[in-house]
C-alpha cells in the first residue's frame, strides 16, 4: 500500500523584480524582467507503508523542497501529491512552535496539530521531555531556546506522538553526538514498527544504514532511484568527479618536502580493489633538503568528512629520517576492512610533529564490494560453536571460511 505519492511536481520561485532591487542594477542592465527559479521539476515518487526513504544531493537540489510540499509549509506549481495517514515532520529547527508559547505548551499545540487527544498527549509527555533533555527549561518560552534545544524537542515530539509518515530533514545536522546517537536509535525502531519515513541527510552513512531505498536530487530533479547503496555510489561519483590525482603545485616548492604521487592497487584481483582483499598503495615524495622525524600519511575520508582511516608510517619510535632526493613508500594491506564506497584521500609529511606538507583531496579511492560486509567496516574472523546436549554428549562445529579451516574432534 502507498503512503505518499509524487506525481509531476513542479516548485516555481518567483524572483525579485525591479522595484525590489538598488537602482544601480538598473544602469547594468541587470533585473530588467521579473526571473524566476524552479525549485522542483516534474518530481515523481512513492513510498511504500512501512518503508524508510532516504534523499540525498547537493545543496540546493530541492531535497527541503520535496519535504515542505509533503508538510504542507509550500504548494506545489503544478502536479499532484498525496498522502495517507497521520503525518507528522520536522522540516526546519523551529517548524511548527509558536515563539511566545512555552515548550511544554508547544508539545501540546503540535498533538492537537496532529489531531491527537490531551489525554494522549499527557501519557507520552514524560517520554517528550526525557527525551528531549530540555527538562529545566520546559516551562520557557522557546523563542529563548538555542538552535539546538529547538531541533532536540522538535524531534522529540514529532518521534513520539505515533505519526504514520514522519519527514526529518537534517535532524542531525543540529545537536551532539550524544542525541545524534539518541535521534538514529530512535528512528531505527520507528522503522522496525513500520512506520514510513522520510529522510533528508548530507549524512549518507546514516542514509544506508536507516533507509531501504535513497533517491539522488540534482537541480530539482531526480537522478538516480534506488538501492541505498547504489545511490550513494552515484552520488559520491558526482561529488568527487572533479577529484584527480596529486600533481606539481608551485605552492609545495617551498615545502622540504612533498607528495609528487599516489597511486593504488590491488595485487591478487583483476576486478579492482575490493573489501577485504589486499591494497597496495605507493606514495612518491620529495625532498628539497634532509627531514628529521619524517611521518607519511594517507587518510581515507567518507563522503560525510569524518575520517575513516589512515595509513601512516609512525611508530612508537617516531618518524624516520629523510635524506635529499626523491623515493617511494609502499604500504600494503592485507584484507582492506573498509566497505564498498568511493573515500576522499588526503596526503600529509610531518616532522617532529609538526606537518609541513598537506594536500587535501588530491585523489580518491574506490573500493568494490569484495567479502560480505555488514555495517562499515569488514572485520575477518573466524567462529566456533559447541553444542551439549541432554545426554551430556558435546558436540564441535567449527568453521573459519575468513581465515582456516578447524579441524572437528573425533566423535
Amino acid at each position: 500500500m502507498i503512503d505518499l505519492k509524487f506525481e509531476g511536481v513542479s516548485k516555481k520561485y518567483k524572483l525579485p523584480a525591479n522595484g525590489d532591487r538598488p537602482k544601480r542594477w538598473y544602469s547594468r542592465g541587470f533585473g530588467k524582467k521579473p526571473g524566476q527559479m524552479w525549485a522542483l521539476r516534474n518530481v515523481s515518487f512513492r513510498v511504500n507503508e512501512g518503508e524508510a526513504l532516504g534523499i540525498v544531493g547537493h545543496n540546493g537540489a530541492g531535497k527541503t523542497t520535496i519535504m515542505k510540499i509533503l508538510s504542507g509549509i509550500t504548494a506545489p506549481t503544478t502536479g499532484e501529491i498525496s498522502i495517507r495517514g497521520r503525518l507528522a515532520a520536522l522540516v526546519e529547527v523551529s517548524s511548527g512552535f509558536h515563539p511566545e508559547l512555552t515548550g511544554l505548551e508547544n508539545i501540546f499545540l503540535h498533538g492537537a496539530m496532529l489531531g491527537m487527544r490531551r489525554a494522549e498527549i499527557r501519557k507520552k509527555l514524560e517520554s517528550i521531555v526525557e527525551f528531549s533533555g530540555v527538562g529545566r527549561y520546559i516551562e520557557v518560552p522557546v523563542k529563548r531556546y538555542s538552535s539546538g534545544m529547538y531541533v532536540r524537542l522538535g524531534f522529540a515530539i514529532a518521534a513520539h506522538l505515533d505519526p504514520d509518515i514522519l519527514l526529518l530533514d537534517e535532524v542531525l545536522a543540529v545537536g551532539d553526538a550524544a542525541f545524534q546517537a539518541k535521534c538514529i536509535e530512535r528512528i531505527a525502531v520507528l522503522r522496525k514498527s513500520g512506520r514510513t519515513i522520510v529522510f533528508v541527510s548530507h549524512d549518507v552513512a546514516s542514509v544506508y544504514r536507516l533507509c531501504d531505498r535513497a533517491i539522488l536530487m540534482s537541480h530539482g530533479c531526480i537522478l538516480s532511484d534506488g538501492a541505498p547503496r547504489r545511490v550513494i555510489d552515484e552520488y559520491e561519483h558526482i561529488t568527487f568527479a572533479g577529484a584527480n590525482d596529486s600533481s606539481d603545485d608551485d605552492t609545495d616548492i617551498a615545502t622540504p618536502a612533498r607528495c609528487t604521487r599516489i597511486e593504488f592497487s590491488a595485487p591478487d584481483s583483476p576486478l579492482g580493489i575490493r573489501t577485504g582483499h589486499p591494497l597496495v598503495a605507493r606514495l612518491s615524495y620529495e625532498a628539497l633538503k634532509p627531514v628529521p622525524d619524517a611521518v607519511f600519511r594517507i587518510s581515507l575520508y567518507w563522503p560525510s568528512g569524518y575520517l575513516c582511516s589512515q595509513l601512516t608510517t609512525e611508530s612508537v619510535n617516531g618518524g624516520c629520517q629523510l635524506e635529499s632526493g626523491t623515493g617511494v613508500v609502499e604500504f600494503r594491506c592485507p584484507g582492506l576492512p573498509v566497505v564498498a564506497g568511493l573515500y576522499r584521500v588526503d596526503l600529509s609529511i610531518e616532522s617532529k610533529g609538526l606537518e609541513i606538507y598537506c594536500r587535501e583531496r588530491c585523489a580518491t579511492l574506490r573500493v568494490d564490494p569484495g567479502k560480505i560486509a555488514h555495517g562499515d567496516f569488514y572485520i575477518e574472523s573466524a567462529w566456533t560453536m559447541t553444542e551439549t546436549h541432554a545426554d551430556s554428549s558435546v558436540r564441535d562445529n567449527s568453521a573459519s571460511p575468513m581465515i582456516s579451516q578447524f579441524a572437528k574432534p573425533a566423535q
